[in-house]
């Protein structure tokens, strides 16, 4: 993410109508992908309250070590968590507080199109009963 943080805004890359190289636009699809995965929703939010080990996120998971971990390793290296080790085992803690206010974006987004379809829905149900 350094070029697209060092290079262009958030803001400007999306209102540009210059082309975007397509390194950017390679890096951004990238950062965008670790949210395409349940389980790494599911990390991050178990995360959000502070520092776990991998042993606790296998539990609270309830998948295996090596899933766990691989999901680790990618949000490790988009550089969204950091790690440390203490004796053998290995902590993780989100080191980019962006990622939850990306998801907190788009759950709101989802609540709201899901209030309205609900609306919808309420609307549909009383023109068509008699």
């Amino acid at each position: 993410m350094l070029i697209f943080r060092d290079h262009f805004s958030p803001v400007s890359l999306m209102k540009s109508s210059q082309p975007v190289p397509q390194e950017v636009v390679q890096q951004v699809a990238e950062y965008f992908s670790i949210l395409s995965e349940p389980m790494r929703l599911r990390i991050l939010n178990l995360l959000r309250d502070g520092e776990k080990c991998v042993q606790e996120l296998v539990e609270a998971t309830q998948t295996s070590q090596a899933n766990v971990s691989k999901h680790l390793k990618l949000m490790l290296q988009a550089g969204i968590l950091t790690r440390r080790s203490e004796g053998t085992s290995a902590y993780y803690k989100v080191q980019d507080e962006l990622i939850f206010e990306l998801c907190n974006m788009v759950c709101d987004r989802l609540a709201t199109r899901i209030e309205q379809q609900a609306l919808n829905f309420r609307a549909f149900s009383l023109t068509t009963k008699h």
